[in-house]
């Protein structure tokens, strides 16, 4: 019986290895797809600047996030708090990626994602810049200025013209440090016509902060479009770890 026991362990070792490497290769095939397309897409656009790629893990386990650091990923991007903490408690004391904060963010969570996050995409409003700086940190909190695209502003950003004033006031806050802009393409919309948009807005912001030159845009269907539109920054996450799992 002992060694029915030790043999079935065995084959369940193996069947766990086998998913486990079969899950790196996905990830490593995926990745390598991905990088490629930005590559090209940066070549049609003539671009010589770099592009960076943030992996979107939001709902994906944090095995995924150790085999993507292991596939040579620096940043990845989380848009729950209750997630990013719960991620943050496994890998405490462990080296990890680049954490973006790109979700919505509710002010009355603002400081648990300061404490654990690197960079924060999705400020849009002057409530979450008291929030952001109130938090003690060794140095300023990174953070891009959501702008809304949309008619309709369901998923966060700050309307276009307000946008200079929160600019003006981020730059202004020695806790924060201002990286640039964020935007997500209006659902069922032109990713070309909104990402031209985002660049016009953004080259206003460069003309009185000249540090503010990230420009986060782009997500697994519309890259190409927003490379050819300045974004320096990718958020990806489909087209690399697939279908996000379901919340129940």
């Amino acid at each position: 019986a002992s060694s029915r026991r030790c043999h079935r362990q065995i084959r369940w070792l193996h069947r766990a290895e086998g998913t486990v490497m079969s899950r790196a290769q996905e990830l490593r095939d995926n990745l390598a797809r991905v990088l490629q397309r930005i590559d090209e897409a940066r070549s049609a656009g003539e671009r010589a600047d770099p592009v960076s790629l943030i992996v979107v893990t939001k709902r994906f386990p944090v095995s995924d996030i150790t085999i993507l650091r292991e596939l040579g990923v620096t940043d990845i991007g989380e848009n729950k708090e209750q997630e990013l903490r719960a991620k943050a408690a496994e890998w405490d004391g462990e080296a990890h990626p680049r954490v973006h904060f790109i979700g919505q963010l509710q002010s009355n969570k603002a400081a648990a994602v300061a404490r654990v996050a690197d960079v924060v995409h999705s400020l849009d409003r002057s409530k979450l810049v008291r929030a952001l700086a109130r938090v003690d940190r060794v140095d300023p909190l990174e953070v891009l200025v959501q702008v809304c695209l949309d008619a309709e502003p369901g998923r966060g950003g700050v309307a276009p013209a307000a946008l200079d004033d929160l600019v003006d006031e981020v730059a202004a806050e020695p806790a924060l440090r201002l990286r640039g802009l964020m935007a997500v393409a209006p659902l069922g919309g032109d990713p070309e016509v909104a990402f031209a948009r985002l660049a016009d807005l953004h080259a206003g912001v460069l003309e009185r902060h000249t540090e503010a030159t990230w420009l986060s845009a782009g997500m697994s269907g519309d890259l190409e479009a927003a490379v050819r539109h300045g974004a320096t920054h990718l958020r990806v996450g489909t087209a690399i770890l697939g279908s996000r799992p379901s919340l129940g």
